[in-house]
C-alpha cells in the first residue's frame, strides 16, 4: 500500500488529464502540481516564506549536491531539511542520477554505482543506490527517488537497454535501502525513445511496491513532438492509483501538454533560471525585460497578475534593475514566474 494515501479526485472526458491528491509526512498535495527547484536547499533568490505565500505545497531538492555540501551529517544534526531551511511543506529529493549523467568526462558507471570527482574538493566520491537512499533519509525528504542511470534520449537501443536494466537493479536495491522509513519512494521508468523498452521498464517497475512513478530520460535531446508522444505512451503504462511525475519539464505549454497526457507532477528550473536572464512568463507570452522598449514603460509586467511584482513595480523599473545587474530584478521576476506557474497549475486543477 502506498505511503501517500493517494486519491483520484476527477478525470476529464476529452483527455487524460486528472486531478489527484496525496498526503506526505508534512501536508496534502493536490495535483497537477509544479515543484520549484531548490537544488541546494534553496530556490534561487526566493525566501521560503515567499514560496509558502505563493501556495507551493512541495519543492524539489537534489541529493547529489546536498551530499557534497553541506553533507548528510549536517542534515542529521538539524533533524532534516525542513528545519535546516525553515520550510514547513513537502520536499521531494532527486536521487542525483541526472547530475551524474551531466559529468560525462569525470564519472565512471559500474554495477556498484557512480564514481566521480567532487566539485567541492576534488575528492573521489561514490553514489550508489544505498548511499543515495541513506543520504535522502538523512535529508528527511517526504518523497525520495531511486538512483537511475540517465542517458541521452537519442542513445542507441543497446545502450538504452543496458542503462534501463541497470536502473531496474538499482531500483530493487533502493527499495531495500529504504527499509521501514516512512518516507515515500518513487521508481523511474527509463528506455530512451524506444517504446518497447519503456513498456518493459514500466512492466518491471510496477511489480515493485513503489509509492509513485516518474517518467525519466526525457528532455535530454529528443524533439518536442517525440517527447509528448513518449510521455503519453509511458503515462498510460503506469498505475492509475499512484502519482505520475515527469522529471525536468518544462515550459508552461509543456506542462499543459503533459497534463493533457495524464501526468500529475513536474519540476523544472525554468521559472527561476529564465528570471535570472530577465525573461518573464505572462498571460501575454514571454517578455525579455532587457529590451530598451521598456525604458519608459509605466505599466506593470502582467495586467492580469495579482503577484506583488506586477502590482507594485513598473516595467521600466524592472528593465532598470537588469541594466544595472541588480539581484533584486532577478528576485522580483523569479517571484512573478513562480506565481505564474502556481496559478497555471491551480487553474488546471479547477
Amino acid at each position: 500500500m502506498s505511503r501517500l494515501n493517494f486519491k483520484l479526485l476527477a478525470e476529464t472526458a476529452n483527455s487524460k488529464a486528472r486531478a489527484t491528491e496525496f498526503r506526505t509526512l508534512h501536508n496534502e498535495v493536490q495535483t497537477p502540481i509544479f515543484m520549484p527547484v531548490g537544488t541546494h536547499a534553496t530556490v534561487r533568490a526566493q525566501r521560503p516564506e515567499t514560496l509558502e505565500a505563493l501556495k507551493f505545497p512541495i519543492l524539489l531538492a537534489n541529493t547529489y549536491h546536498l551530499m557534497l555540501r553541506p553533507g548528510a551529517e549536517v542534515f542529521k544534526h538539524f533533524g532534516g531539511i525542513h528545519k535546516f531551511m525553515s520550510w514547513p511543506n513537502s520536499v521531494l529529493t532527486d536521487s542525483g542520477g541526472f547530475q551524474i549523467f551531466s559529468l560525462e568526462n569525470s564519472r565512471l558507471m559500474t554495477e556498484e554505482g557512480a564514481r566521480f570527482k567532487s566539485y567541492v574538493d576534488n575528492s573521489t566520491q561514490v553514489l550508489s543506490p544505498e548511499i543515495s537512499i541513506e543520504t535522502q533519509k538523512a535529508i528527511g525528504s517526504d518523497i525520495m527517488m531511486v538512483l537511475d542511470q540517465c542517458i541521452p534520449s537519442t542513445a542507441e537501443e543497446k545502450e538504452a537497454r543496458l542503462a534501463m536494466e541497470l536502473t531496474h537493479r538499482w531500483a530493487h536495491r533502493s527499495l531495500l535501502a529504504r527499509g521501514d522509513s516512512p518516507q515515500s519512494l518513487f521508481g523511474i521508468v527509463q528506455g530512451a525513445c524506444f517504446e518497447g523498452l519503456r513498456r518493459q521498464s514500466a512492466d518491471t517497475l510496477t511489480q515493485i511496491p513503489f509509492d509513485g512513478f516518474a517518467i525519466g530520460g526525457l528532455a535530454v535531446g529528443e524533439g518536442k513532438s517525440e517527447r509528448e508522444d513518449l510521455t503519453e505512451f509511458t503515462a498510460a503504462l503506469l498505475p492509475k492509483n499512484l502519482p505520475r511525475y515527469l522529471m525536468g519539464v518544462g515550459t508552461p505549454i509543456d506542462l499543459l501538454e503533459a497534463v493533457h497526457r495524464g501526468v500529475d507532477m513536474f519540476d523544472c528550473i525554468l521559472p527561476t533560471a529564465m528570471a535570472q536572464q530577465g525573461v518573464a512568463y505572462t498571460s501575454q507570452g514571454k517578455f525579455d525585460l532587457r529590451r530598451g522598449v521598456y525604458r519608459f514603460a509605466e505599466e506593470g509586467l502582467d495586467p492580469e497578475c495579482p503577484c506583488p511584482t506586477c502590482q507594485k513595480h513598473s516595467l521600466a523599473y524592472l528593465y532598470h534593475l537588469f541594466q544595472v545587474r541588480e539581484n533584486l530584478g532577478w528576485q522580483l521576476v523569479g517571484q512573478h514566474n513562480l506565481y505564474f506557474y502556481s496559478a497555471l497549475m491551480k487553474e488546471m486543477r479547477e
